[in-house]
């Protein structure tokens, strides 16, 4: 993540069209066959919070929070760590789709606070590297073998987009904000009374975690489960 001045003060007008829908990074999703150990890992060592799970019939889906953004992992039986030891950031033909999961520190005597949690753990680390706009930690998963970067951002981009490419591209110079005319625009939006969900393996949480006061409703669902329930009744 790279922090952007703000100072410039609200967008104008014309560019409220285009309004990002998302916000950032809610959740990354992985796969293991060994929860305690994953939970041991970045719950313990790496000190991100476990704050919610569903378990049932041999599969879980367990998430850890950090500051912002939460990271996920599902274990079930047949599950297996990932095979491909693939360094971060180095090429590769193999179709895997996935390189690497960098996560944020706030200073440089935290970057490095982290650096010797992880070697005291006898978890192998590489750098840190600067790489101008940040310094950099690799390290791996040790169960997983999931590849993660912590960085520290050490300058503060205050105009976007701001690259440098000895081959720049067309379509960076048009700018850092989406640019309409690319892709159709909706035409039959979902009305409310269709905005509905079906229930999911993870419905009977709700109940659960509001009944043992582990959650609050929002409103919105409130008056969503309202309408459901007059719906029913007639």
């Amino acid at each position: 993540m790279i922090y952007i001045d703000s100072a410039a003060g609200p967008a104008p007008a014309a560019a409220k069209e285009n309004t990002m829908l998302l916000r950032g990074l809610n959740h990354l999703a992985f796969i293991t066959d060994d929860m305690t150990t994953t939970i041991r890992f970045y719950r313990d060592l790496l000190g991100m919070q476990l704050v919610a799970g569903i378990g049932h019939d041999g599969y879980r889906h367990y998430f850890f929070q950090m500051d912002v953004g939460q990271i996920a992992f599902f274990e079930y039986d047949i599950a297996k760590p990932m095979t491909s030891k693939k360094f971060h950031g180095t090429p590769t033909a193999e179709p895997i789709g996935f390189d690497h999961v960098a996560l944020t520190v706030d200073s440089r005597a935290d970057l490095f606070a982290l650096k010797d949690k992880l070697e005291a753990a006898g978890i192998e680390v590489t750098g840190a590297v600067d790489h101008g706009t940040m310094w950099s930690i690799y390290f791996f998963d040790p169960h997983n073998g999931i590849p993660l970067e912590a960085s520290w951002d050490c300058i503060e981009i205050v105009k976007t987009p701001a690259i440098e490419d000895d081959d720049p591209m067309d379509i960076a110079a048009e700018g850092a904000d989406p640019q309409p005319g690319h892709w159709p625009e909706v035409t039959d939006p979902t009305p409310p009374e269709q905005m509905v969900a079906h229930s999911g393996n993870g419905s009977p949480m709700r109940e659960s975690f509001l009944s043992r006061g582990l959650a609050r409703i929002k409103p919105e669902m409130l008056e969503v489960l309202a309408a459901e329930s007059k719906s029913a009744a007639e």
